[in-house]
């Protein structure tokens, strides 16, 4: 048994004064663990999207008619509910866990030597899109699953997977100025393909939200579109996102890149290719839950992939401290 160290006032009034800074000064982490706090963080921002999908896929969106609470009565789902409210309230209850699991991220940059400010930073973003988040699927609930509502609720989402992408990614790097490893007509057609890409998974939203799966075995408000017209759509902006991944990479072939941007470039058209099948096959086979389930978790990996793409195209090197070498011997003067 390690005996516990005791706490004077001064240490108790600290740690409740400022609970970060306190960790800090006690606890050094290694860079292992920052990374691989940062990864779950990615982990769970992927679970929770399609845990969200899974709520909307079995019909379980009003489970829980209510919110903050699961119903006016209780603040957990009971029996009565039935499987629909345990789903719903299983999902809301995973936010929980993916708050910890960003805490854990922020502790772990926050304690790291040197202090890199701009992972606590990123930390922190995570955080505050969760929280915003949580207001807005409440939002969901509260007006019975409007389709727009639910597709900003999806696309927030993407954007704490963004920002926790990010900042695994920063882990491995420095703080020196970003230095590109491409041209800057290759970085034009990066960014492109970025666009094109969020362009798609935003469109994909709007399938969703004008097709079949509302989220819940009611009558739900649907987007007034034609869904086969929005799903040739979104197929001809996939193909679009695969022809740039596939120029990109010939581009990357003929000026002789880094093996790093070729690999992620490869990589996403390997992810596009798998996507592309999952897609057609759920389309033609009337959209089946499992298949829907499926193509929301390879939408994750072709965000993932696009964004992996971008990153790779330039490098900051990790600042190593110089350490001082003999001083030079100095000439003795001359004697008379």
């Amino acid at each position: 048994m390690v005996p516990v160290p005791k706490l004077t006032r001064a240490e108790v009034a600290q740690a409740v004064r400022n609970p970060l800074q306190y960790i800090a000064d006690r606890w050094t982490p290694s860079p292992r663990t920052v990374r691989r706090a940062a990864l779950a963080s990615v982990v769970l921002a992927m679970v929770i999207i399609v845990a969200g999908g899974a709520v909307r896929l079995t019909g379980s969106g009003l489970g829980c008619p209510t919110w903050p609470k699961c119903s006016d009565d209780s603040l957990t789902a009971t029996s009565e509910m039935g499987l629909h409210g345990a789903i719903e309230f299983g999902n809301r209850m995973l936010t929980y866990v993916l708050c910890a699991v960003v805490g854990w991220a922020i502790i772990a940059a926050r304690s790291a030597k040197p202090r890199r400010r701009s992972l606590t930073r990123l930390g922190w973003a995570q955080f505050w899109v969760v929280m915003g988040n949580a207001v807005l699927g409440g939002v969901v609930v509260l007006v019975g699953l409007n389709p727009y509502t639910v597709a900003a609720h999806f696309l927030l989402a993407t954007a704490l997977l963004t920002i926790a992408l990010l900042t695994w990614h920063r882990v491995g790097e420095g703080d020196t100025a970003p230095r590109p490893l491409v041209g800057k007509a290759v970085s034009q057609l990066t960014w492109l393909l970025v666009v094109a890409a969020g362009l798609l998974i935003a469109v994909g939203t709007v399938v969703t939200g004008a097709g079949r799966h509302a989220g819940d075995s009611s009558d739900v408000h649907r987007i007034p579109i034609d869904w086969k017209m929005i799903a040739q759509l979104h197929a001809d902006l996939a193909w679009v996102v695969v022809a740039l991944a596939v120029a990109l990479w010939f581009v990357l072939k003929a000026v002789d890149a880094p093996i790093g941007p070729l690999h992620r470039a490869r990589d996403l058209f390997l992810i596009l290719m798998a996507q592309g099948v999952i897609g057609y096959v759920q389309y033609f086979t009337d959209t089946p839950e499992i298949l829907v389930g499926l193509h929301m978790f390879g939408s994750c990996l072709v965000w993932i992939g696009v964004l992996r793409v971008l990153l790779s195209q330039r490098e900051r090197p990790v600042a190593v401290a110089e350490v001082p070498g003999p001083a030079a011997e100095q000439p003795e003067p001359a004697t008379a």
